[in-house]
């Protein structure tokens, strides 16, 4: 019969239907691999089961689930009795699993130990070859996509943090064909460019997903890498290689950028509070000194005449108020001293230097320009300005002689 008119609904529900009352899929045995694997709060498992050619969405609700006798993992090789039907909502064929048993490690993470074991072996993971992170760092660097939710984590996050850091993006690929290409690519401009520390890494996703994160060349670029390493790739429970070799691993982008900058605002409430506890700790000390002079000198006031008595409290009146003045002092030329470090630091920031009208030329590559040497006719170029960036395309280009004569470029 042919069916005219349907409503979506209606047609997955007939869809539905004739899955569900097919008896050679009713109850079915498969074999696969799992990924993207997400155990909800509610105690219901969702995942993936794939093979080399196609995947199938799963859920394993939480009365089956409890019957697991252990966890399942992305990578893991198992075999799954289901029921194949259609979730109406997405109009996506799924398998809702009733038993699953383990039989082995998928290709991937069996690929993934295989590589951590080789390079453990070499020493790259070892903690003794990871470099600390500057304190203060001027540029940072991030490589990752220029489209994901990351990277706009990371830069709300450091500019918050400490607003006076220059940020660059080193756009890569981060997952599919290529990637680890990519990211390869820009590990190697770090050479080039005048950076301070680098964040590598992308949100969450399955084991194939952050595929390029677990590749050779990828954890050897990281390892040679000329600044230190930040990696941050996927939520708190993704481990890559590149965690491993990395001088630090972040459990997500968001966590990278808290680690990567001092809480400026934080940092001088604390140093204003151990200042005010210091002198607050002298001064009771100080009180407490004075009072035991007294008690001794009460004991001993037979013996003393009434004026020395007189003095000597006295004598203490004044050094308690050469002491207070004397902590005063100290506080402030503290405070005189942090604000002068500030200051200078605001003096060297690109930001200050782009408030006065100048500009900050980068080529194509994120290549900064010192000299007019560097450009050819028709190249575009990349000006940063204190309020916005504008692009150009080189008309000419002058180079300044021996004698020092300053080149002069027009766009």
């Amino acid at each position: 019969m042919l069916l005219k008119n349907l409503t979506v609904s209606q047609l997955t529900l007939v869809l539905k239907q004739l899955l569900e009352e097919s008896l050679n899929l009713e109850t079915v045995w498969i074999q696969g691999e799992i990924s993207n694997f997400t155990k909800h709060s509610s105690g219901h498992l969702y995942f993936t089961l794939k093979d080399q050619t196609a995947k199938i969405a799963c859920v394993m609700f939480r009365g089956e689930a409890r019957t697991l006798k252990f966890q399942p993992i992305d990578g893991m090789a198992v075999s799954v009795k289901a029921r194949l039907s259609i979730y109406e909502k997405s109009g996506q064929y799924q398998l809702y699993i009733s038993q699953m048993k383990e039989t082995g490690q998928g290709d991937l993470y069996l690929a993934f130990e295989k590589l951590k074991a080789k390079l453990n072996a070499e020493g790259l993971f070892l903690p003794e070859r990871k470099r600390a992170l500057p304190f203060l760092p001027a540029r940072i660097g991030l490589i990752t996509s220029p489209t994901g939710a990351a990277v706009q984590d990371m830069i709300k996050i450091i500019q918050r943090r400490s607003p006076k850091v220059d940020l660059l993006v080193i756009p890569v690929k981060v997952q599919g064909v290529g990637a680890s290409e990519s990211l390869v690519e820009a590990l190697l401009q770090l050479k080039r460019l005048d950076l301070d520390l680098a964040i590598i890494g992308r949100g969450g996703g399955s084991l194939e997903e952050l595929t390029a994160f677990n590749d050779e060349a990828v954890a050897r670029a990281i390892a040679t890498a000329w600044i230190p390493i930040i990696s941050a790739v996927g939520h708190e429970t993704d481990f890559t290689i590149a965690d491993f070799v990395a001088d630090l691993r972040a459990p997500t982008p968001s966590a990278a950028a808290e680690l990567a900058v001092p809480d400026e605002g934080l940092w001088r409430r604390n140093l204003f509070e151990l200042q005010e506890r210091f002198v607050s700790i002298v001064l009771r000390n100080f009180k407490q000194l004075r009072c035991e002079l007294v008690k001794l000198n009460n004991r001993r006031v037979w013996k003393l005449p009434q004026e020395k008595l007189w003095s000597l409290r006295q004598d203490l009146d004044l050094m308690e108020e050469r002491l207070q003045r004397i902590s005063q002092q100290t506080l402030t030329s503290q405070q005189e001293k942090f604000f002068k470090i500030l200051a200078k630091l605001n003096t060297l920031s690109p930001l200050a230097t782009l408030e006065r009208g100048y500009a900050i030329l980068q080529q194509k590559d994120g290549l900064f320009l010192k000299d007019a040497k560097q450009v050819v006719i028709g190249e575009k170029l990349k000006v940063t300005l204190a309020a916005g960036i504008i692009y150009c395309e080189v008309l000419s280009n002058e180079n300044g002689d021996e004698t020092g004569e300053r080149g002069r470029t027009n766009l």
